[in-house]
């Protein structure tokens, strides 16, 4: 297994991101969306491969103590390899070093995989956006509103 690191990237590598979202999700985020969020100050940690290439990326960000996941996306290829355990402990991780008291995110009533995942890790449901994602034209699903109360 080759070795991996977790680093911050920048604009520069929004095509890379964006093909990995493209492949990853039904509705993905655009190439417009990541740059905004770069612009914005949002961060986008990676988990990369020894040469450098994507593996799973997170947009994260921290506001007033409170940690939040915006978008986390495992490159299709390498699926249930335990990545998006590692990046999420990474963003943890920060949001402690951050003295943040809750970590927020939004996920699919259907993602089960990421459900599972996150539960596991601590987080609880907290409630439901109803009609939240796209799912098809005209229809829409709920997003489940996720917490890790950071003690």
């Amino acid at each position: 297994m080759s070795e991996q690191r977790i680093e911050r990237l920048d604009i520069t590598r929004v095509d890379e991101l964006l093909a990995i979202e493209l492949r990853g999700y039904p509705y993905p985020w655009s190439a417009r969306i990541m740059q905004d969020s770069f612009k914005a100050g949002t961060a986008c940690w990676a988990l990369l491969d020894a040469e450098g290439r994507v593996l799973a990326y997170a947009f994260f960000s921290i506001a007033v103590g409170e940690a939040q996941l915006l978008n986390l996306c495992v490159d299709p290829d390498h699926l249930g390899k335990g990545y998006g355990r590692q990046l999420m402990a990474h963003l943890m991780t920060l949001a402690v070093n951050e003295l943040c008291t809750i970590f927020l995110l939004e996920v699919r009533r259907s993602n089960t995989s990421a459900r599972r995942l996150y539960e596991s890790l601590g987080f609880n449901t907290l409630g439901v956006r109803k009609g939240y994602y796209p799912n098809g034209p005209g229809a829409t699903e709920d997003a489940l509103v996720m917490g890790y109360e950071i003690t």
